[in-house]
């Protein structure tokens, strides 16, 4: 593991920790109040916003969401993608034409438009928000496992199990899914830094849960509150470091993730 590595996986795991144990880490209460549109202080690191919440504070909590909905996404993405990937690889034939099929046409549906027009119609909430993003972001994932897929199961101890009797499906869960595994962990990486900035653009755009604060949500209120108006760059600044060094994080854990086996297979 590089030093850039090491130093992706600390940031990575400081903002899990701080999404996990916030009341500790945060100097103030979410509901504590003080006054309004303060400059950075000793008392207010971060100052305060519209209403007099602390900003430092409001920084560590909105890790929760923002972190929540970013890995629940690519989970759902993932596992569709995992199912839909391995079955089409390892039947064929009409199977893997309908699959493939559905999923270019998932590909070329333009997602961010789509997810803005449900968010307007039905009531926005973070579990509509991870269904769209986790039912709109498989495709490239089972494209990728497919490839796999397809050359795992010509190796001889596939072989072997189809030549003993052992069902297709028995086959694609005990022989094929543990060696592709490699190549779904840095997808389901780069899934979740996809999430997390669909979810920051959604909520900018005010089309995310109100009732939820997250790093995006942040930056909305701060736009709509006068932060940008005021100059408070504190306001809006480091909700949107933490996005962009969450996502370069996450993405380089990805990318050598997948440089690391790369590696072991040439080898």
């Amino acid at each position: 593991m590089t030093g850039v590595n090491r130093w992706a996986v600390l940031l990575l795991v400081c903002f899990i920790v701080m999404a996990l144990i916030p009341g500790v880490l945060a100097p103030y209460g979410p509901k504590e109040r003080s006054y309004p549109y303060q400059d950075p202080s000793p008392e207010h690191l971060l100052g305060t916003d519209d209403i007099g919440t602390d900003i430092l504070t409001e920084v560590i909590y909105s890790a929760r969401i923002s972190l929540f909905v970013g890995f629940a996404a690519a989970a759902l993405a993932t596992g569709i993608g995992l199912c839909i990937g391995i079955t089409a690889g390892y039947l064929r034939g009409g199977v893997d034409e309908v699959l493939m099929g559905a999923t270019d046409v998932v590909m070329i549906i333009p997602k961010i438009p789509l997810i803005i027009i449900l968010a307007a119609f039905l009531r926005p909430g973070v579990w509509l928000l991870i269904l769209v993003l986790g039912l709109l972001g498989w495709e490239s994932i089972a494209r990728v496992v497919r490839s796999k897929v397809l050359q795992v199961r010509e190796t001889g101890y596939v072989m072997s199990a189809r030549c003993m009797g052992f069902s297709p499906f028995w086959i694609m869960g005990s022989e094929v899914l543990p060696n592709i595994l490699h190549v779904v962990a840095p997808k389901f990486m780069l899934a979740t830094a996809a999430a997390m900035i669909s979810e920051a653009s959604l909520s900018f755009l005010g089309l995310g849960d109100p009732t939820m604060q997250s790093w995006g949500m942040m930056i909305s209120y701060a736009f709509s509150k006068g932060g940008f108006i005021r100059e408070m760059w504190w306001w809006y600044l480091p909700p949107g470091i933490c996005i962009t060094l969450c996502v370069i994080a996450v993405a380089a854990i990805s990318f050598s993730s997948r440089e690391k086996h790369r590696e072991v297979w040439m080898e």
